[in-house]
């Protein structure tokens, strides 16, 4: 793997000086500041001293290194970063977040909107104490600008099939599959806050002055689907996959299945030179992309799954694509690990799990950069295994002052 230039060694991650402290809980917001803390950003998750953060509590999940359960939300998301336990409904607990808030640059939460207003600690709250504050909020439909749905609940899914993920493209006979891409929901809104979030640093360098920034889930997937509402305004107005021609298919290989995009008639072109049927270019029933449609599972897929089934999937696409078309392998679970891509791309690292048993398997930095060395992936930490820490060395809290707080149930 290219590393970078020797000089290059010594410089610190590009975000190396900033300070999050983070209110946030499940995926929505944590997805995007664990890449923040991947760059160099110091993250200080506050949790309940209790339960912790929501995504604790999900499923599935595993005993970790304290005995408590933690589940897979928050075991992919919180990678790197500091944890703090601390009861926002207690008084004295809104008093050390109040007293926090001067030692950072960024607040985050991805609370359901007036949460944070309620229990004291709004932007407006905040910002008296802290002018250059940057206080980034996620929530299901935003909470700088009016909304009828501002009280219901969001999850990915919600957001995804108000933006039209789930009415594009639709299949007679045949509801869509819901979630089906991850939780793009809860990771695209994060990226968009992170964008935000970052711009509004980038103003305070300027200004000298923070702000408030705010995402909502339905605004980020109309961006990401923006063919919901672009296609009609120049005239597309039937989605369906009858009204996409081309060949967008899985075809079988030897070991499962691979991908092609055929859209262009080049592309076509090479395919059917590929796999040894170059008499489909002179035949009128391919002469145009609907005809590609048409004959697509009577001719051209048992033309191309008698190609490939010879070949692994990864064999057939590295052919195809090799000669300029889009196909890919459809890999399933550990199949990835062994991807040349994704070694090369140290896109699958490791962290240590619970003493004795395996390690945990995590995604990799996708950002990468010419100059800097990528930073070592660290696990994700306990519950409230750094609260004495931060509070000792941002407060200058005693033992004796922890001590009473854990005696009021303020803090773990």
């Amino acid at each position: 793997m290219p590393m970078p230039p020797e000089s290059s060694t010594a410089i610190s991650q590009p975000l190396e000086g900033l300070r999050i402290l983070a209110i946030e809980q499940m995926q929505a917001m944590p997805f995007g500041t664990q890449l923040l803390g991947r760059l160099g950003a110091e993250v200080v998750k506050v949790e309940h001293p209790v339960a912790g953060e929501s995504g604790r509590s999900a499923a599935p999940s595993i005993i970790d290194t304290d005995g408590l359960q933690v589940g897979s939300t928050y075991l992919r998301n919180n990678l790197g970063k500091k944890s703090i336990c601390i009861d926002l409904k207690h008084p004295k607990g809104v008093e050390l977040i109040k007293r926090l808030v001067p030692r950072f640059d960024v607040l985050t939460e991805n609370f359901k909107p007036g949460t944070m207003e309620r229990l004291g600690l709004g932007y407006e709250t905040l910002k008296a104490l802290h002018p250059r504050l940057v206080y980034a909020s996620v929530s299901g439909f935003g909470s700088l600008r009016d909304t009828p749905y501002g009280s219901w609940p969001a999850y990915a899914c919600v957001a995804e099939a108000m933006a039209g993920f789930y009415s594009f493209r639709p299949e007679p006979g045949r509801r869509p599959n819901i979630g089906v891409a991850g939780a793009i929901g809860d990771i695209g809104t994060s990226l968009f806050c992170m964008v935000g979030l970052l711009s509004a640093l980038r103003n305070r360098d300027r200004t000298g002055h923070g702000q408030k920034v705010d995402v909502s889930m339905l605004d980020a997937m109309i961006s990401i689907m923006d063919m919901t509402v672009f296609g009609p305004s120049i005239g597309i107005t039937d989605q369906s996959v009858a009204a996409w021609p081309g060949l967008v298919s899985s075809f079988e290989a030897s070991d499962g299945l691979f991908i092609i995009q055929v859209g262009r008639e080049p592309q076509f072109e090479r395919l059917a030179r590929t796999i040894g049927c170059s008499e489909w270019l002179d035949d009128p029933r391919f002469a145009t992309r609907e005809g590609w449609s048409e004959h697509q599972e009577s001719v051209i897929r048992p033309a191309i799954e008698a190609w490939a089934a010879q070949k692994t999937k990864l064999e057939a696409s590295r052919i195809l694509a090799e000669q300029g078309v889009p196909a890919g392998p459809s890999y399933e679970g550990e199949e990835l690990l062994g991807d040349p891509h994704v070694q090369a791309h140290e896109m699958v690292g490791e962290v240590p799990g619970p003493p004795g048993e395996q390690t945990v398997r995590v995604h990799g930095n996708p950002v990468k950069f010419s100059e800097i060395s990528e930073a070592p992936v660290e696990r994700w930490p306990s519950l409230g295994q750094h609260t004495d820490e931060i509070l000792k060395e941002d407060l200058t809290l005693t033992d004796e002052d922890l001590n009473a707080l854990r005696t009021d149930g303020v803090i773990r």
